[in-house]
């Protein structure tokens, strides 16, 4: 059974487990605060272009979000978010749990808009008994986004001009964020996206790392007391070195990009054969997912030799279902799909 299911199937980049060998033996600090976070934090600090970000060292992407927006918020605030945001569909209730509602919207291909933001402030604000709703404080989004999108450069810039407008903070959740800055269509740098956003975060889990996410935080407000609330959320790694050292060896050298160029390029090598042999995307996107919409009999025949996620259902023989390339794919594993699609033949 060959995996594209997702993009965590394997476990770190070969570079990566050499740093953690390289420094197995070091004595440090522990809870983060030891030399490899601060190098780590450096790096990440230097590609943003902004030497006063504040940068914490996570182990996941449901432990970020739950932290970040739990900080963020007070007890009667809540976070706005897509229908099919990450915060919304699939972390079991994991920001509700902190007591925070999450206020999902209306998507396009898994993205919100500005406009969307403007409209949900103004019925809150303009709603006679609007202290007895939940008070919207935050947007979050995904990039790219849960169907594989990525947000352009006017599209973050109005966003977070709504947000600052309205009072909110913009929070960017960059679990696959590397396969979004190496993508052909792809608008966004780092620079750009830590003057938009109040706080982001740098995806390791699923672009080279055994695990871990960068938290970005430009907002002083939110900067304030936050090491409070990672150990309170129970995610204050004792051997926090471990993190730093990751994320050394993916902000060294431009690796993170490489490795994610890598994965958009054999995504790309992919959705364009399943194009050829008759396989139309759900939505189009030039990052490491793709989404087929395929008879259930293919689905049914390919799924004995191969892992996929389902998507969504089409019509009544046809499901959209989700292909990820990761940092290590094998090329030769492409390829063996690849020729098994065209053996199928253009198939309806």
């Amino acid at each position: 059974m060959i995996l594209f299911q997702c993009d965590y199937n394997e476990g770190a980049h070969p570079r990566v487990m050499e740093k953690l060998m390289e420094t197995n033996l070091e004595q440090t600090v522990g809870y983060g605060e030891d030399e490899h976070c601060a190098h780590a934090a450096e790096l990440i600090r230097k590609a943003c272009g902004n030497e006063s970000l504040a940068v914490h060292f996570l182990v996941g992407g449901t432990q970020a979000n739950m932290t970040v927006i739990a900080a963020a918020l007070r007890p009667h605030q809540g976070v706005i978010a897509a229908q099919t945001g990450h915060i919304n569909c699939h972390e079991t209730g994991a920001v509700e749990s902190t007591g925070h509602k999450v206020l999902a919207l209306p998507h396009k291909d898994g993205k919100i808009s500005a406009a969307q933001v403007e409209r949900l402030c103004r019925e809150h604000r303009e709603d006679a008994s609007f202290e007895h709703t939940v008070q919207p404080k935050m947007v979050y989004i995904s990039n790219p986004t849960e169907y594989g999108t990525l947000y352009t450069a006017k599209e973050l810039e109005e966003l977070s001009a709504a947000c600052r407008r309205n009072g909110l903070y913009l929070f960017l959740d960059g679990a696959r964020l590397g396969y979004g800055l190496a993508a052909a269509d792809n608008e966004l740098d780092l620079p750009f996206i830590a003057s938009c956003c109040d706080v982001f975060y740098i995806g390791g889990t699923k672009v080279g790392a055994l695990f871990g996410e960068a938290v970005v935080m430009s907002n002083d407000e939110l900067k304030r007391d936050f090491r409070y609330f990672i150990k309170q959320k129970g995610g204050m790694l004792a051997k926090g070195r471990l993190l730093g050292v990751q994320f050394e060896a993916l902000m060294e050298d431009g690796l993170y990009l490489e490795i994610s160029r890598r994965a958009d390029r054999l995504a790309d090598k992919l959705r364009e054969a399943f194009v050829r042999c008759g396989f139309p995307m759900l939505v189009e996107s030039r990052t490491n997912q793709i989404f087929p919409v395929m008879p259930d009999a293919v689905l049914k025949e390919l799924s004995g030799r191969y892992g996929f996620s389902w998507q969504e259902r089409v019509d009544d023989t046809h499901s959209a279902v989700r292909f990820c390339t990761s940092w290590a794919t094998r090329e030769e594993n492409v390829d063996r799909l690849i020729a098994d699609l065209e053996k199928m033949g253009p198939i309806r």
